[in-house]
């Protein structure tokens, strides 16, 4: 394995880099495929679904929100030796989503299990990419997966308390957490029913736009569901027959061969090129880090809210090639398997 678990008392894992498994396949653009997967999963944890309902703003603007969260998310795998501040300002975000539930059970965002509970759907997210559209994983892919998301979680800085120790016990972790606490609420459901409505910067009649995004959020809810463990998907009421199964990996194959000759330009996130270009020497290392295009920023009224990331603003080029790759991002564009020697 190229990767190891920091010490349990450690200050500081390093930060992940061009050789790890979580470079090649995070930033890979076929992740946005699993939209509905992570977002049920992470909402059906009480605390955190609580979180959502109280803080969000996702049914408002759920695709400039998806957008410009994943570049700092993408920041602390890609960010290099700038991934602990990038770990802390996504940290600093959720100081304030705080509160109680419908059922009177407090919640904080930082609590260490609720903040752990979603870094790993982000760990499963990997996994199941990776094993469904990017040509499968060997076992020892998996726990060499699993080292390296302890290094990623340890750049947040915090507790490393509810860290499962190895693949195999966070395995057993997962599925206590899927068949003991995660439930059906209202956030949970909002996921299901997401309506996308038409960003202004869209220039498309809302009926056409709205018929669009119908199949394709219909989708989303058959690949989550085929990807949902079975007690989540019996918690969710959905069906998956053999045939659905079939279907699944005929089609996740099908996505594999279709982005076989996609330039990693598309095919990965920009933070993730910029991140493999830097570790080429073909920028430096202390370039700024790629922000958010300024279009998905928050509403203004909520832009003095500290739980929001805020794009800086940047250059005309820098916006423009940002437009053309949330254009690809936005369509559905997903490629292939993951290549190291990216941009």
């Amino acid at each position: 394995m190229t990767a190891s678990t920091p010490k349990r008392g450690a200050k500081r894992a390093d930060p992940l880099g061009p050789d790890s498994l979580t470079w090649k396949y995070f930033g890979d653009l076929r992740t946005g495929m699993m939209g509905v997967w992570i977002g049920a999963l992470q909402n059906m944890y009480p605390e955190l679904g609580a979180g959502v309902e109280e803080h969000s703003i996702l049914l408002r603007e759920p695709l400039q929100r998806v957008a410009r969260s994943v570049y700092p998310i993408m920041g602390v795998v890609y960010d290099g030796d700038r991934a602990p501040e990038t770990g802390a300002q996504i940290k600093g975000f959720h100081t304030t989503i705080k509160g109680v539930d419908s059922e009177g059970r407090r919640y904080h965002a930082l609590n260490p299990e609720t903040f752990y509970w979603a870094h790993a759907t982000f760990f499963m997210l990997v996994i199941k990419v990776a094993e469904y559209f990017c040509g499968g994983l060997t076992e020892a892919e998996k726990r060499q997966l699993f080292d390296e998301h302890v290094r990623w979680y340890a750049q947040y800085g915090m507790s490393m308390r509810p860290v499962p120790k190895s693949w195999e016990e966070f395995c057993e972790y997962w599925d206590r957490v899927c068949r003991e606490q995660l439930e059906i609420n209202q956030a949970t459901r909002d996921i299901f029913d997401i309506r996308v409505p038409k960003p202004w910067f869209v220039l498309m009649p809302t009926p056409i736009w709205d018929q669009i995004f119908k199949p394709m959020v219909a989708g989303q809810r058959w690949i989550a569901a085929g990807m949902f463990d079975p007690v989540v998907r019996e918690k969710a009421g959905m069906r998956w027959t053999p045939g659905d199964e079939i279907l699944l990996r005929l089609f996740g194959k099908l996505v594999e061969l279709a982005f076989v000759a996609v330039p990693d330009e598309i095919r990965l996130h920009p933070r993730a090129v910029a991140a493999y270009r830097r570790a080429a020497g073909r920028i430096p290392e202390d370039a700024p880090l790629v922000e958010a295009p300024s279009f998905v920023a928050p509403p203004r009224d909520r832009r003095d809210l500290p739980m929001h990331y805020v794009p800086k603003r940047r250059s005309l080029l820098d916006r423009a090639g940002s437009l053309v790759h949330t254009t690809f991002s936005l369509a559905g564009l997903r490629p292939a398997r993951g290549r190291s020697t990216a941009a």
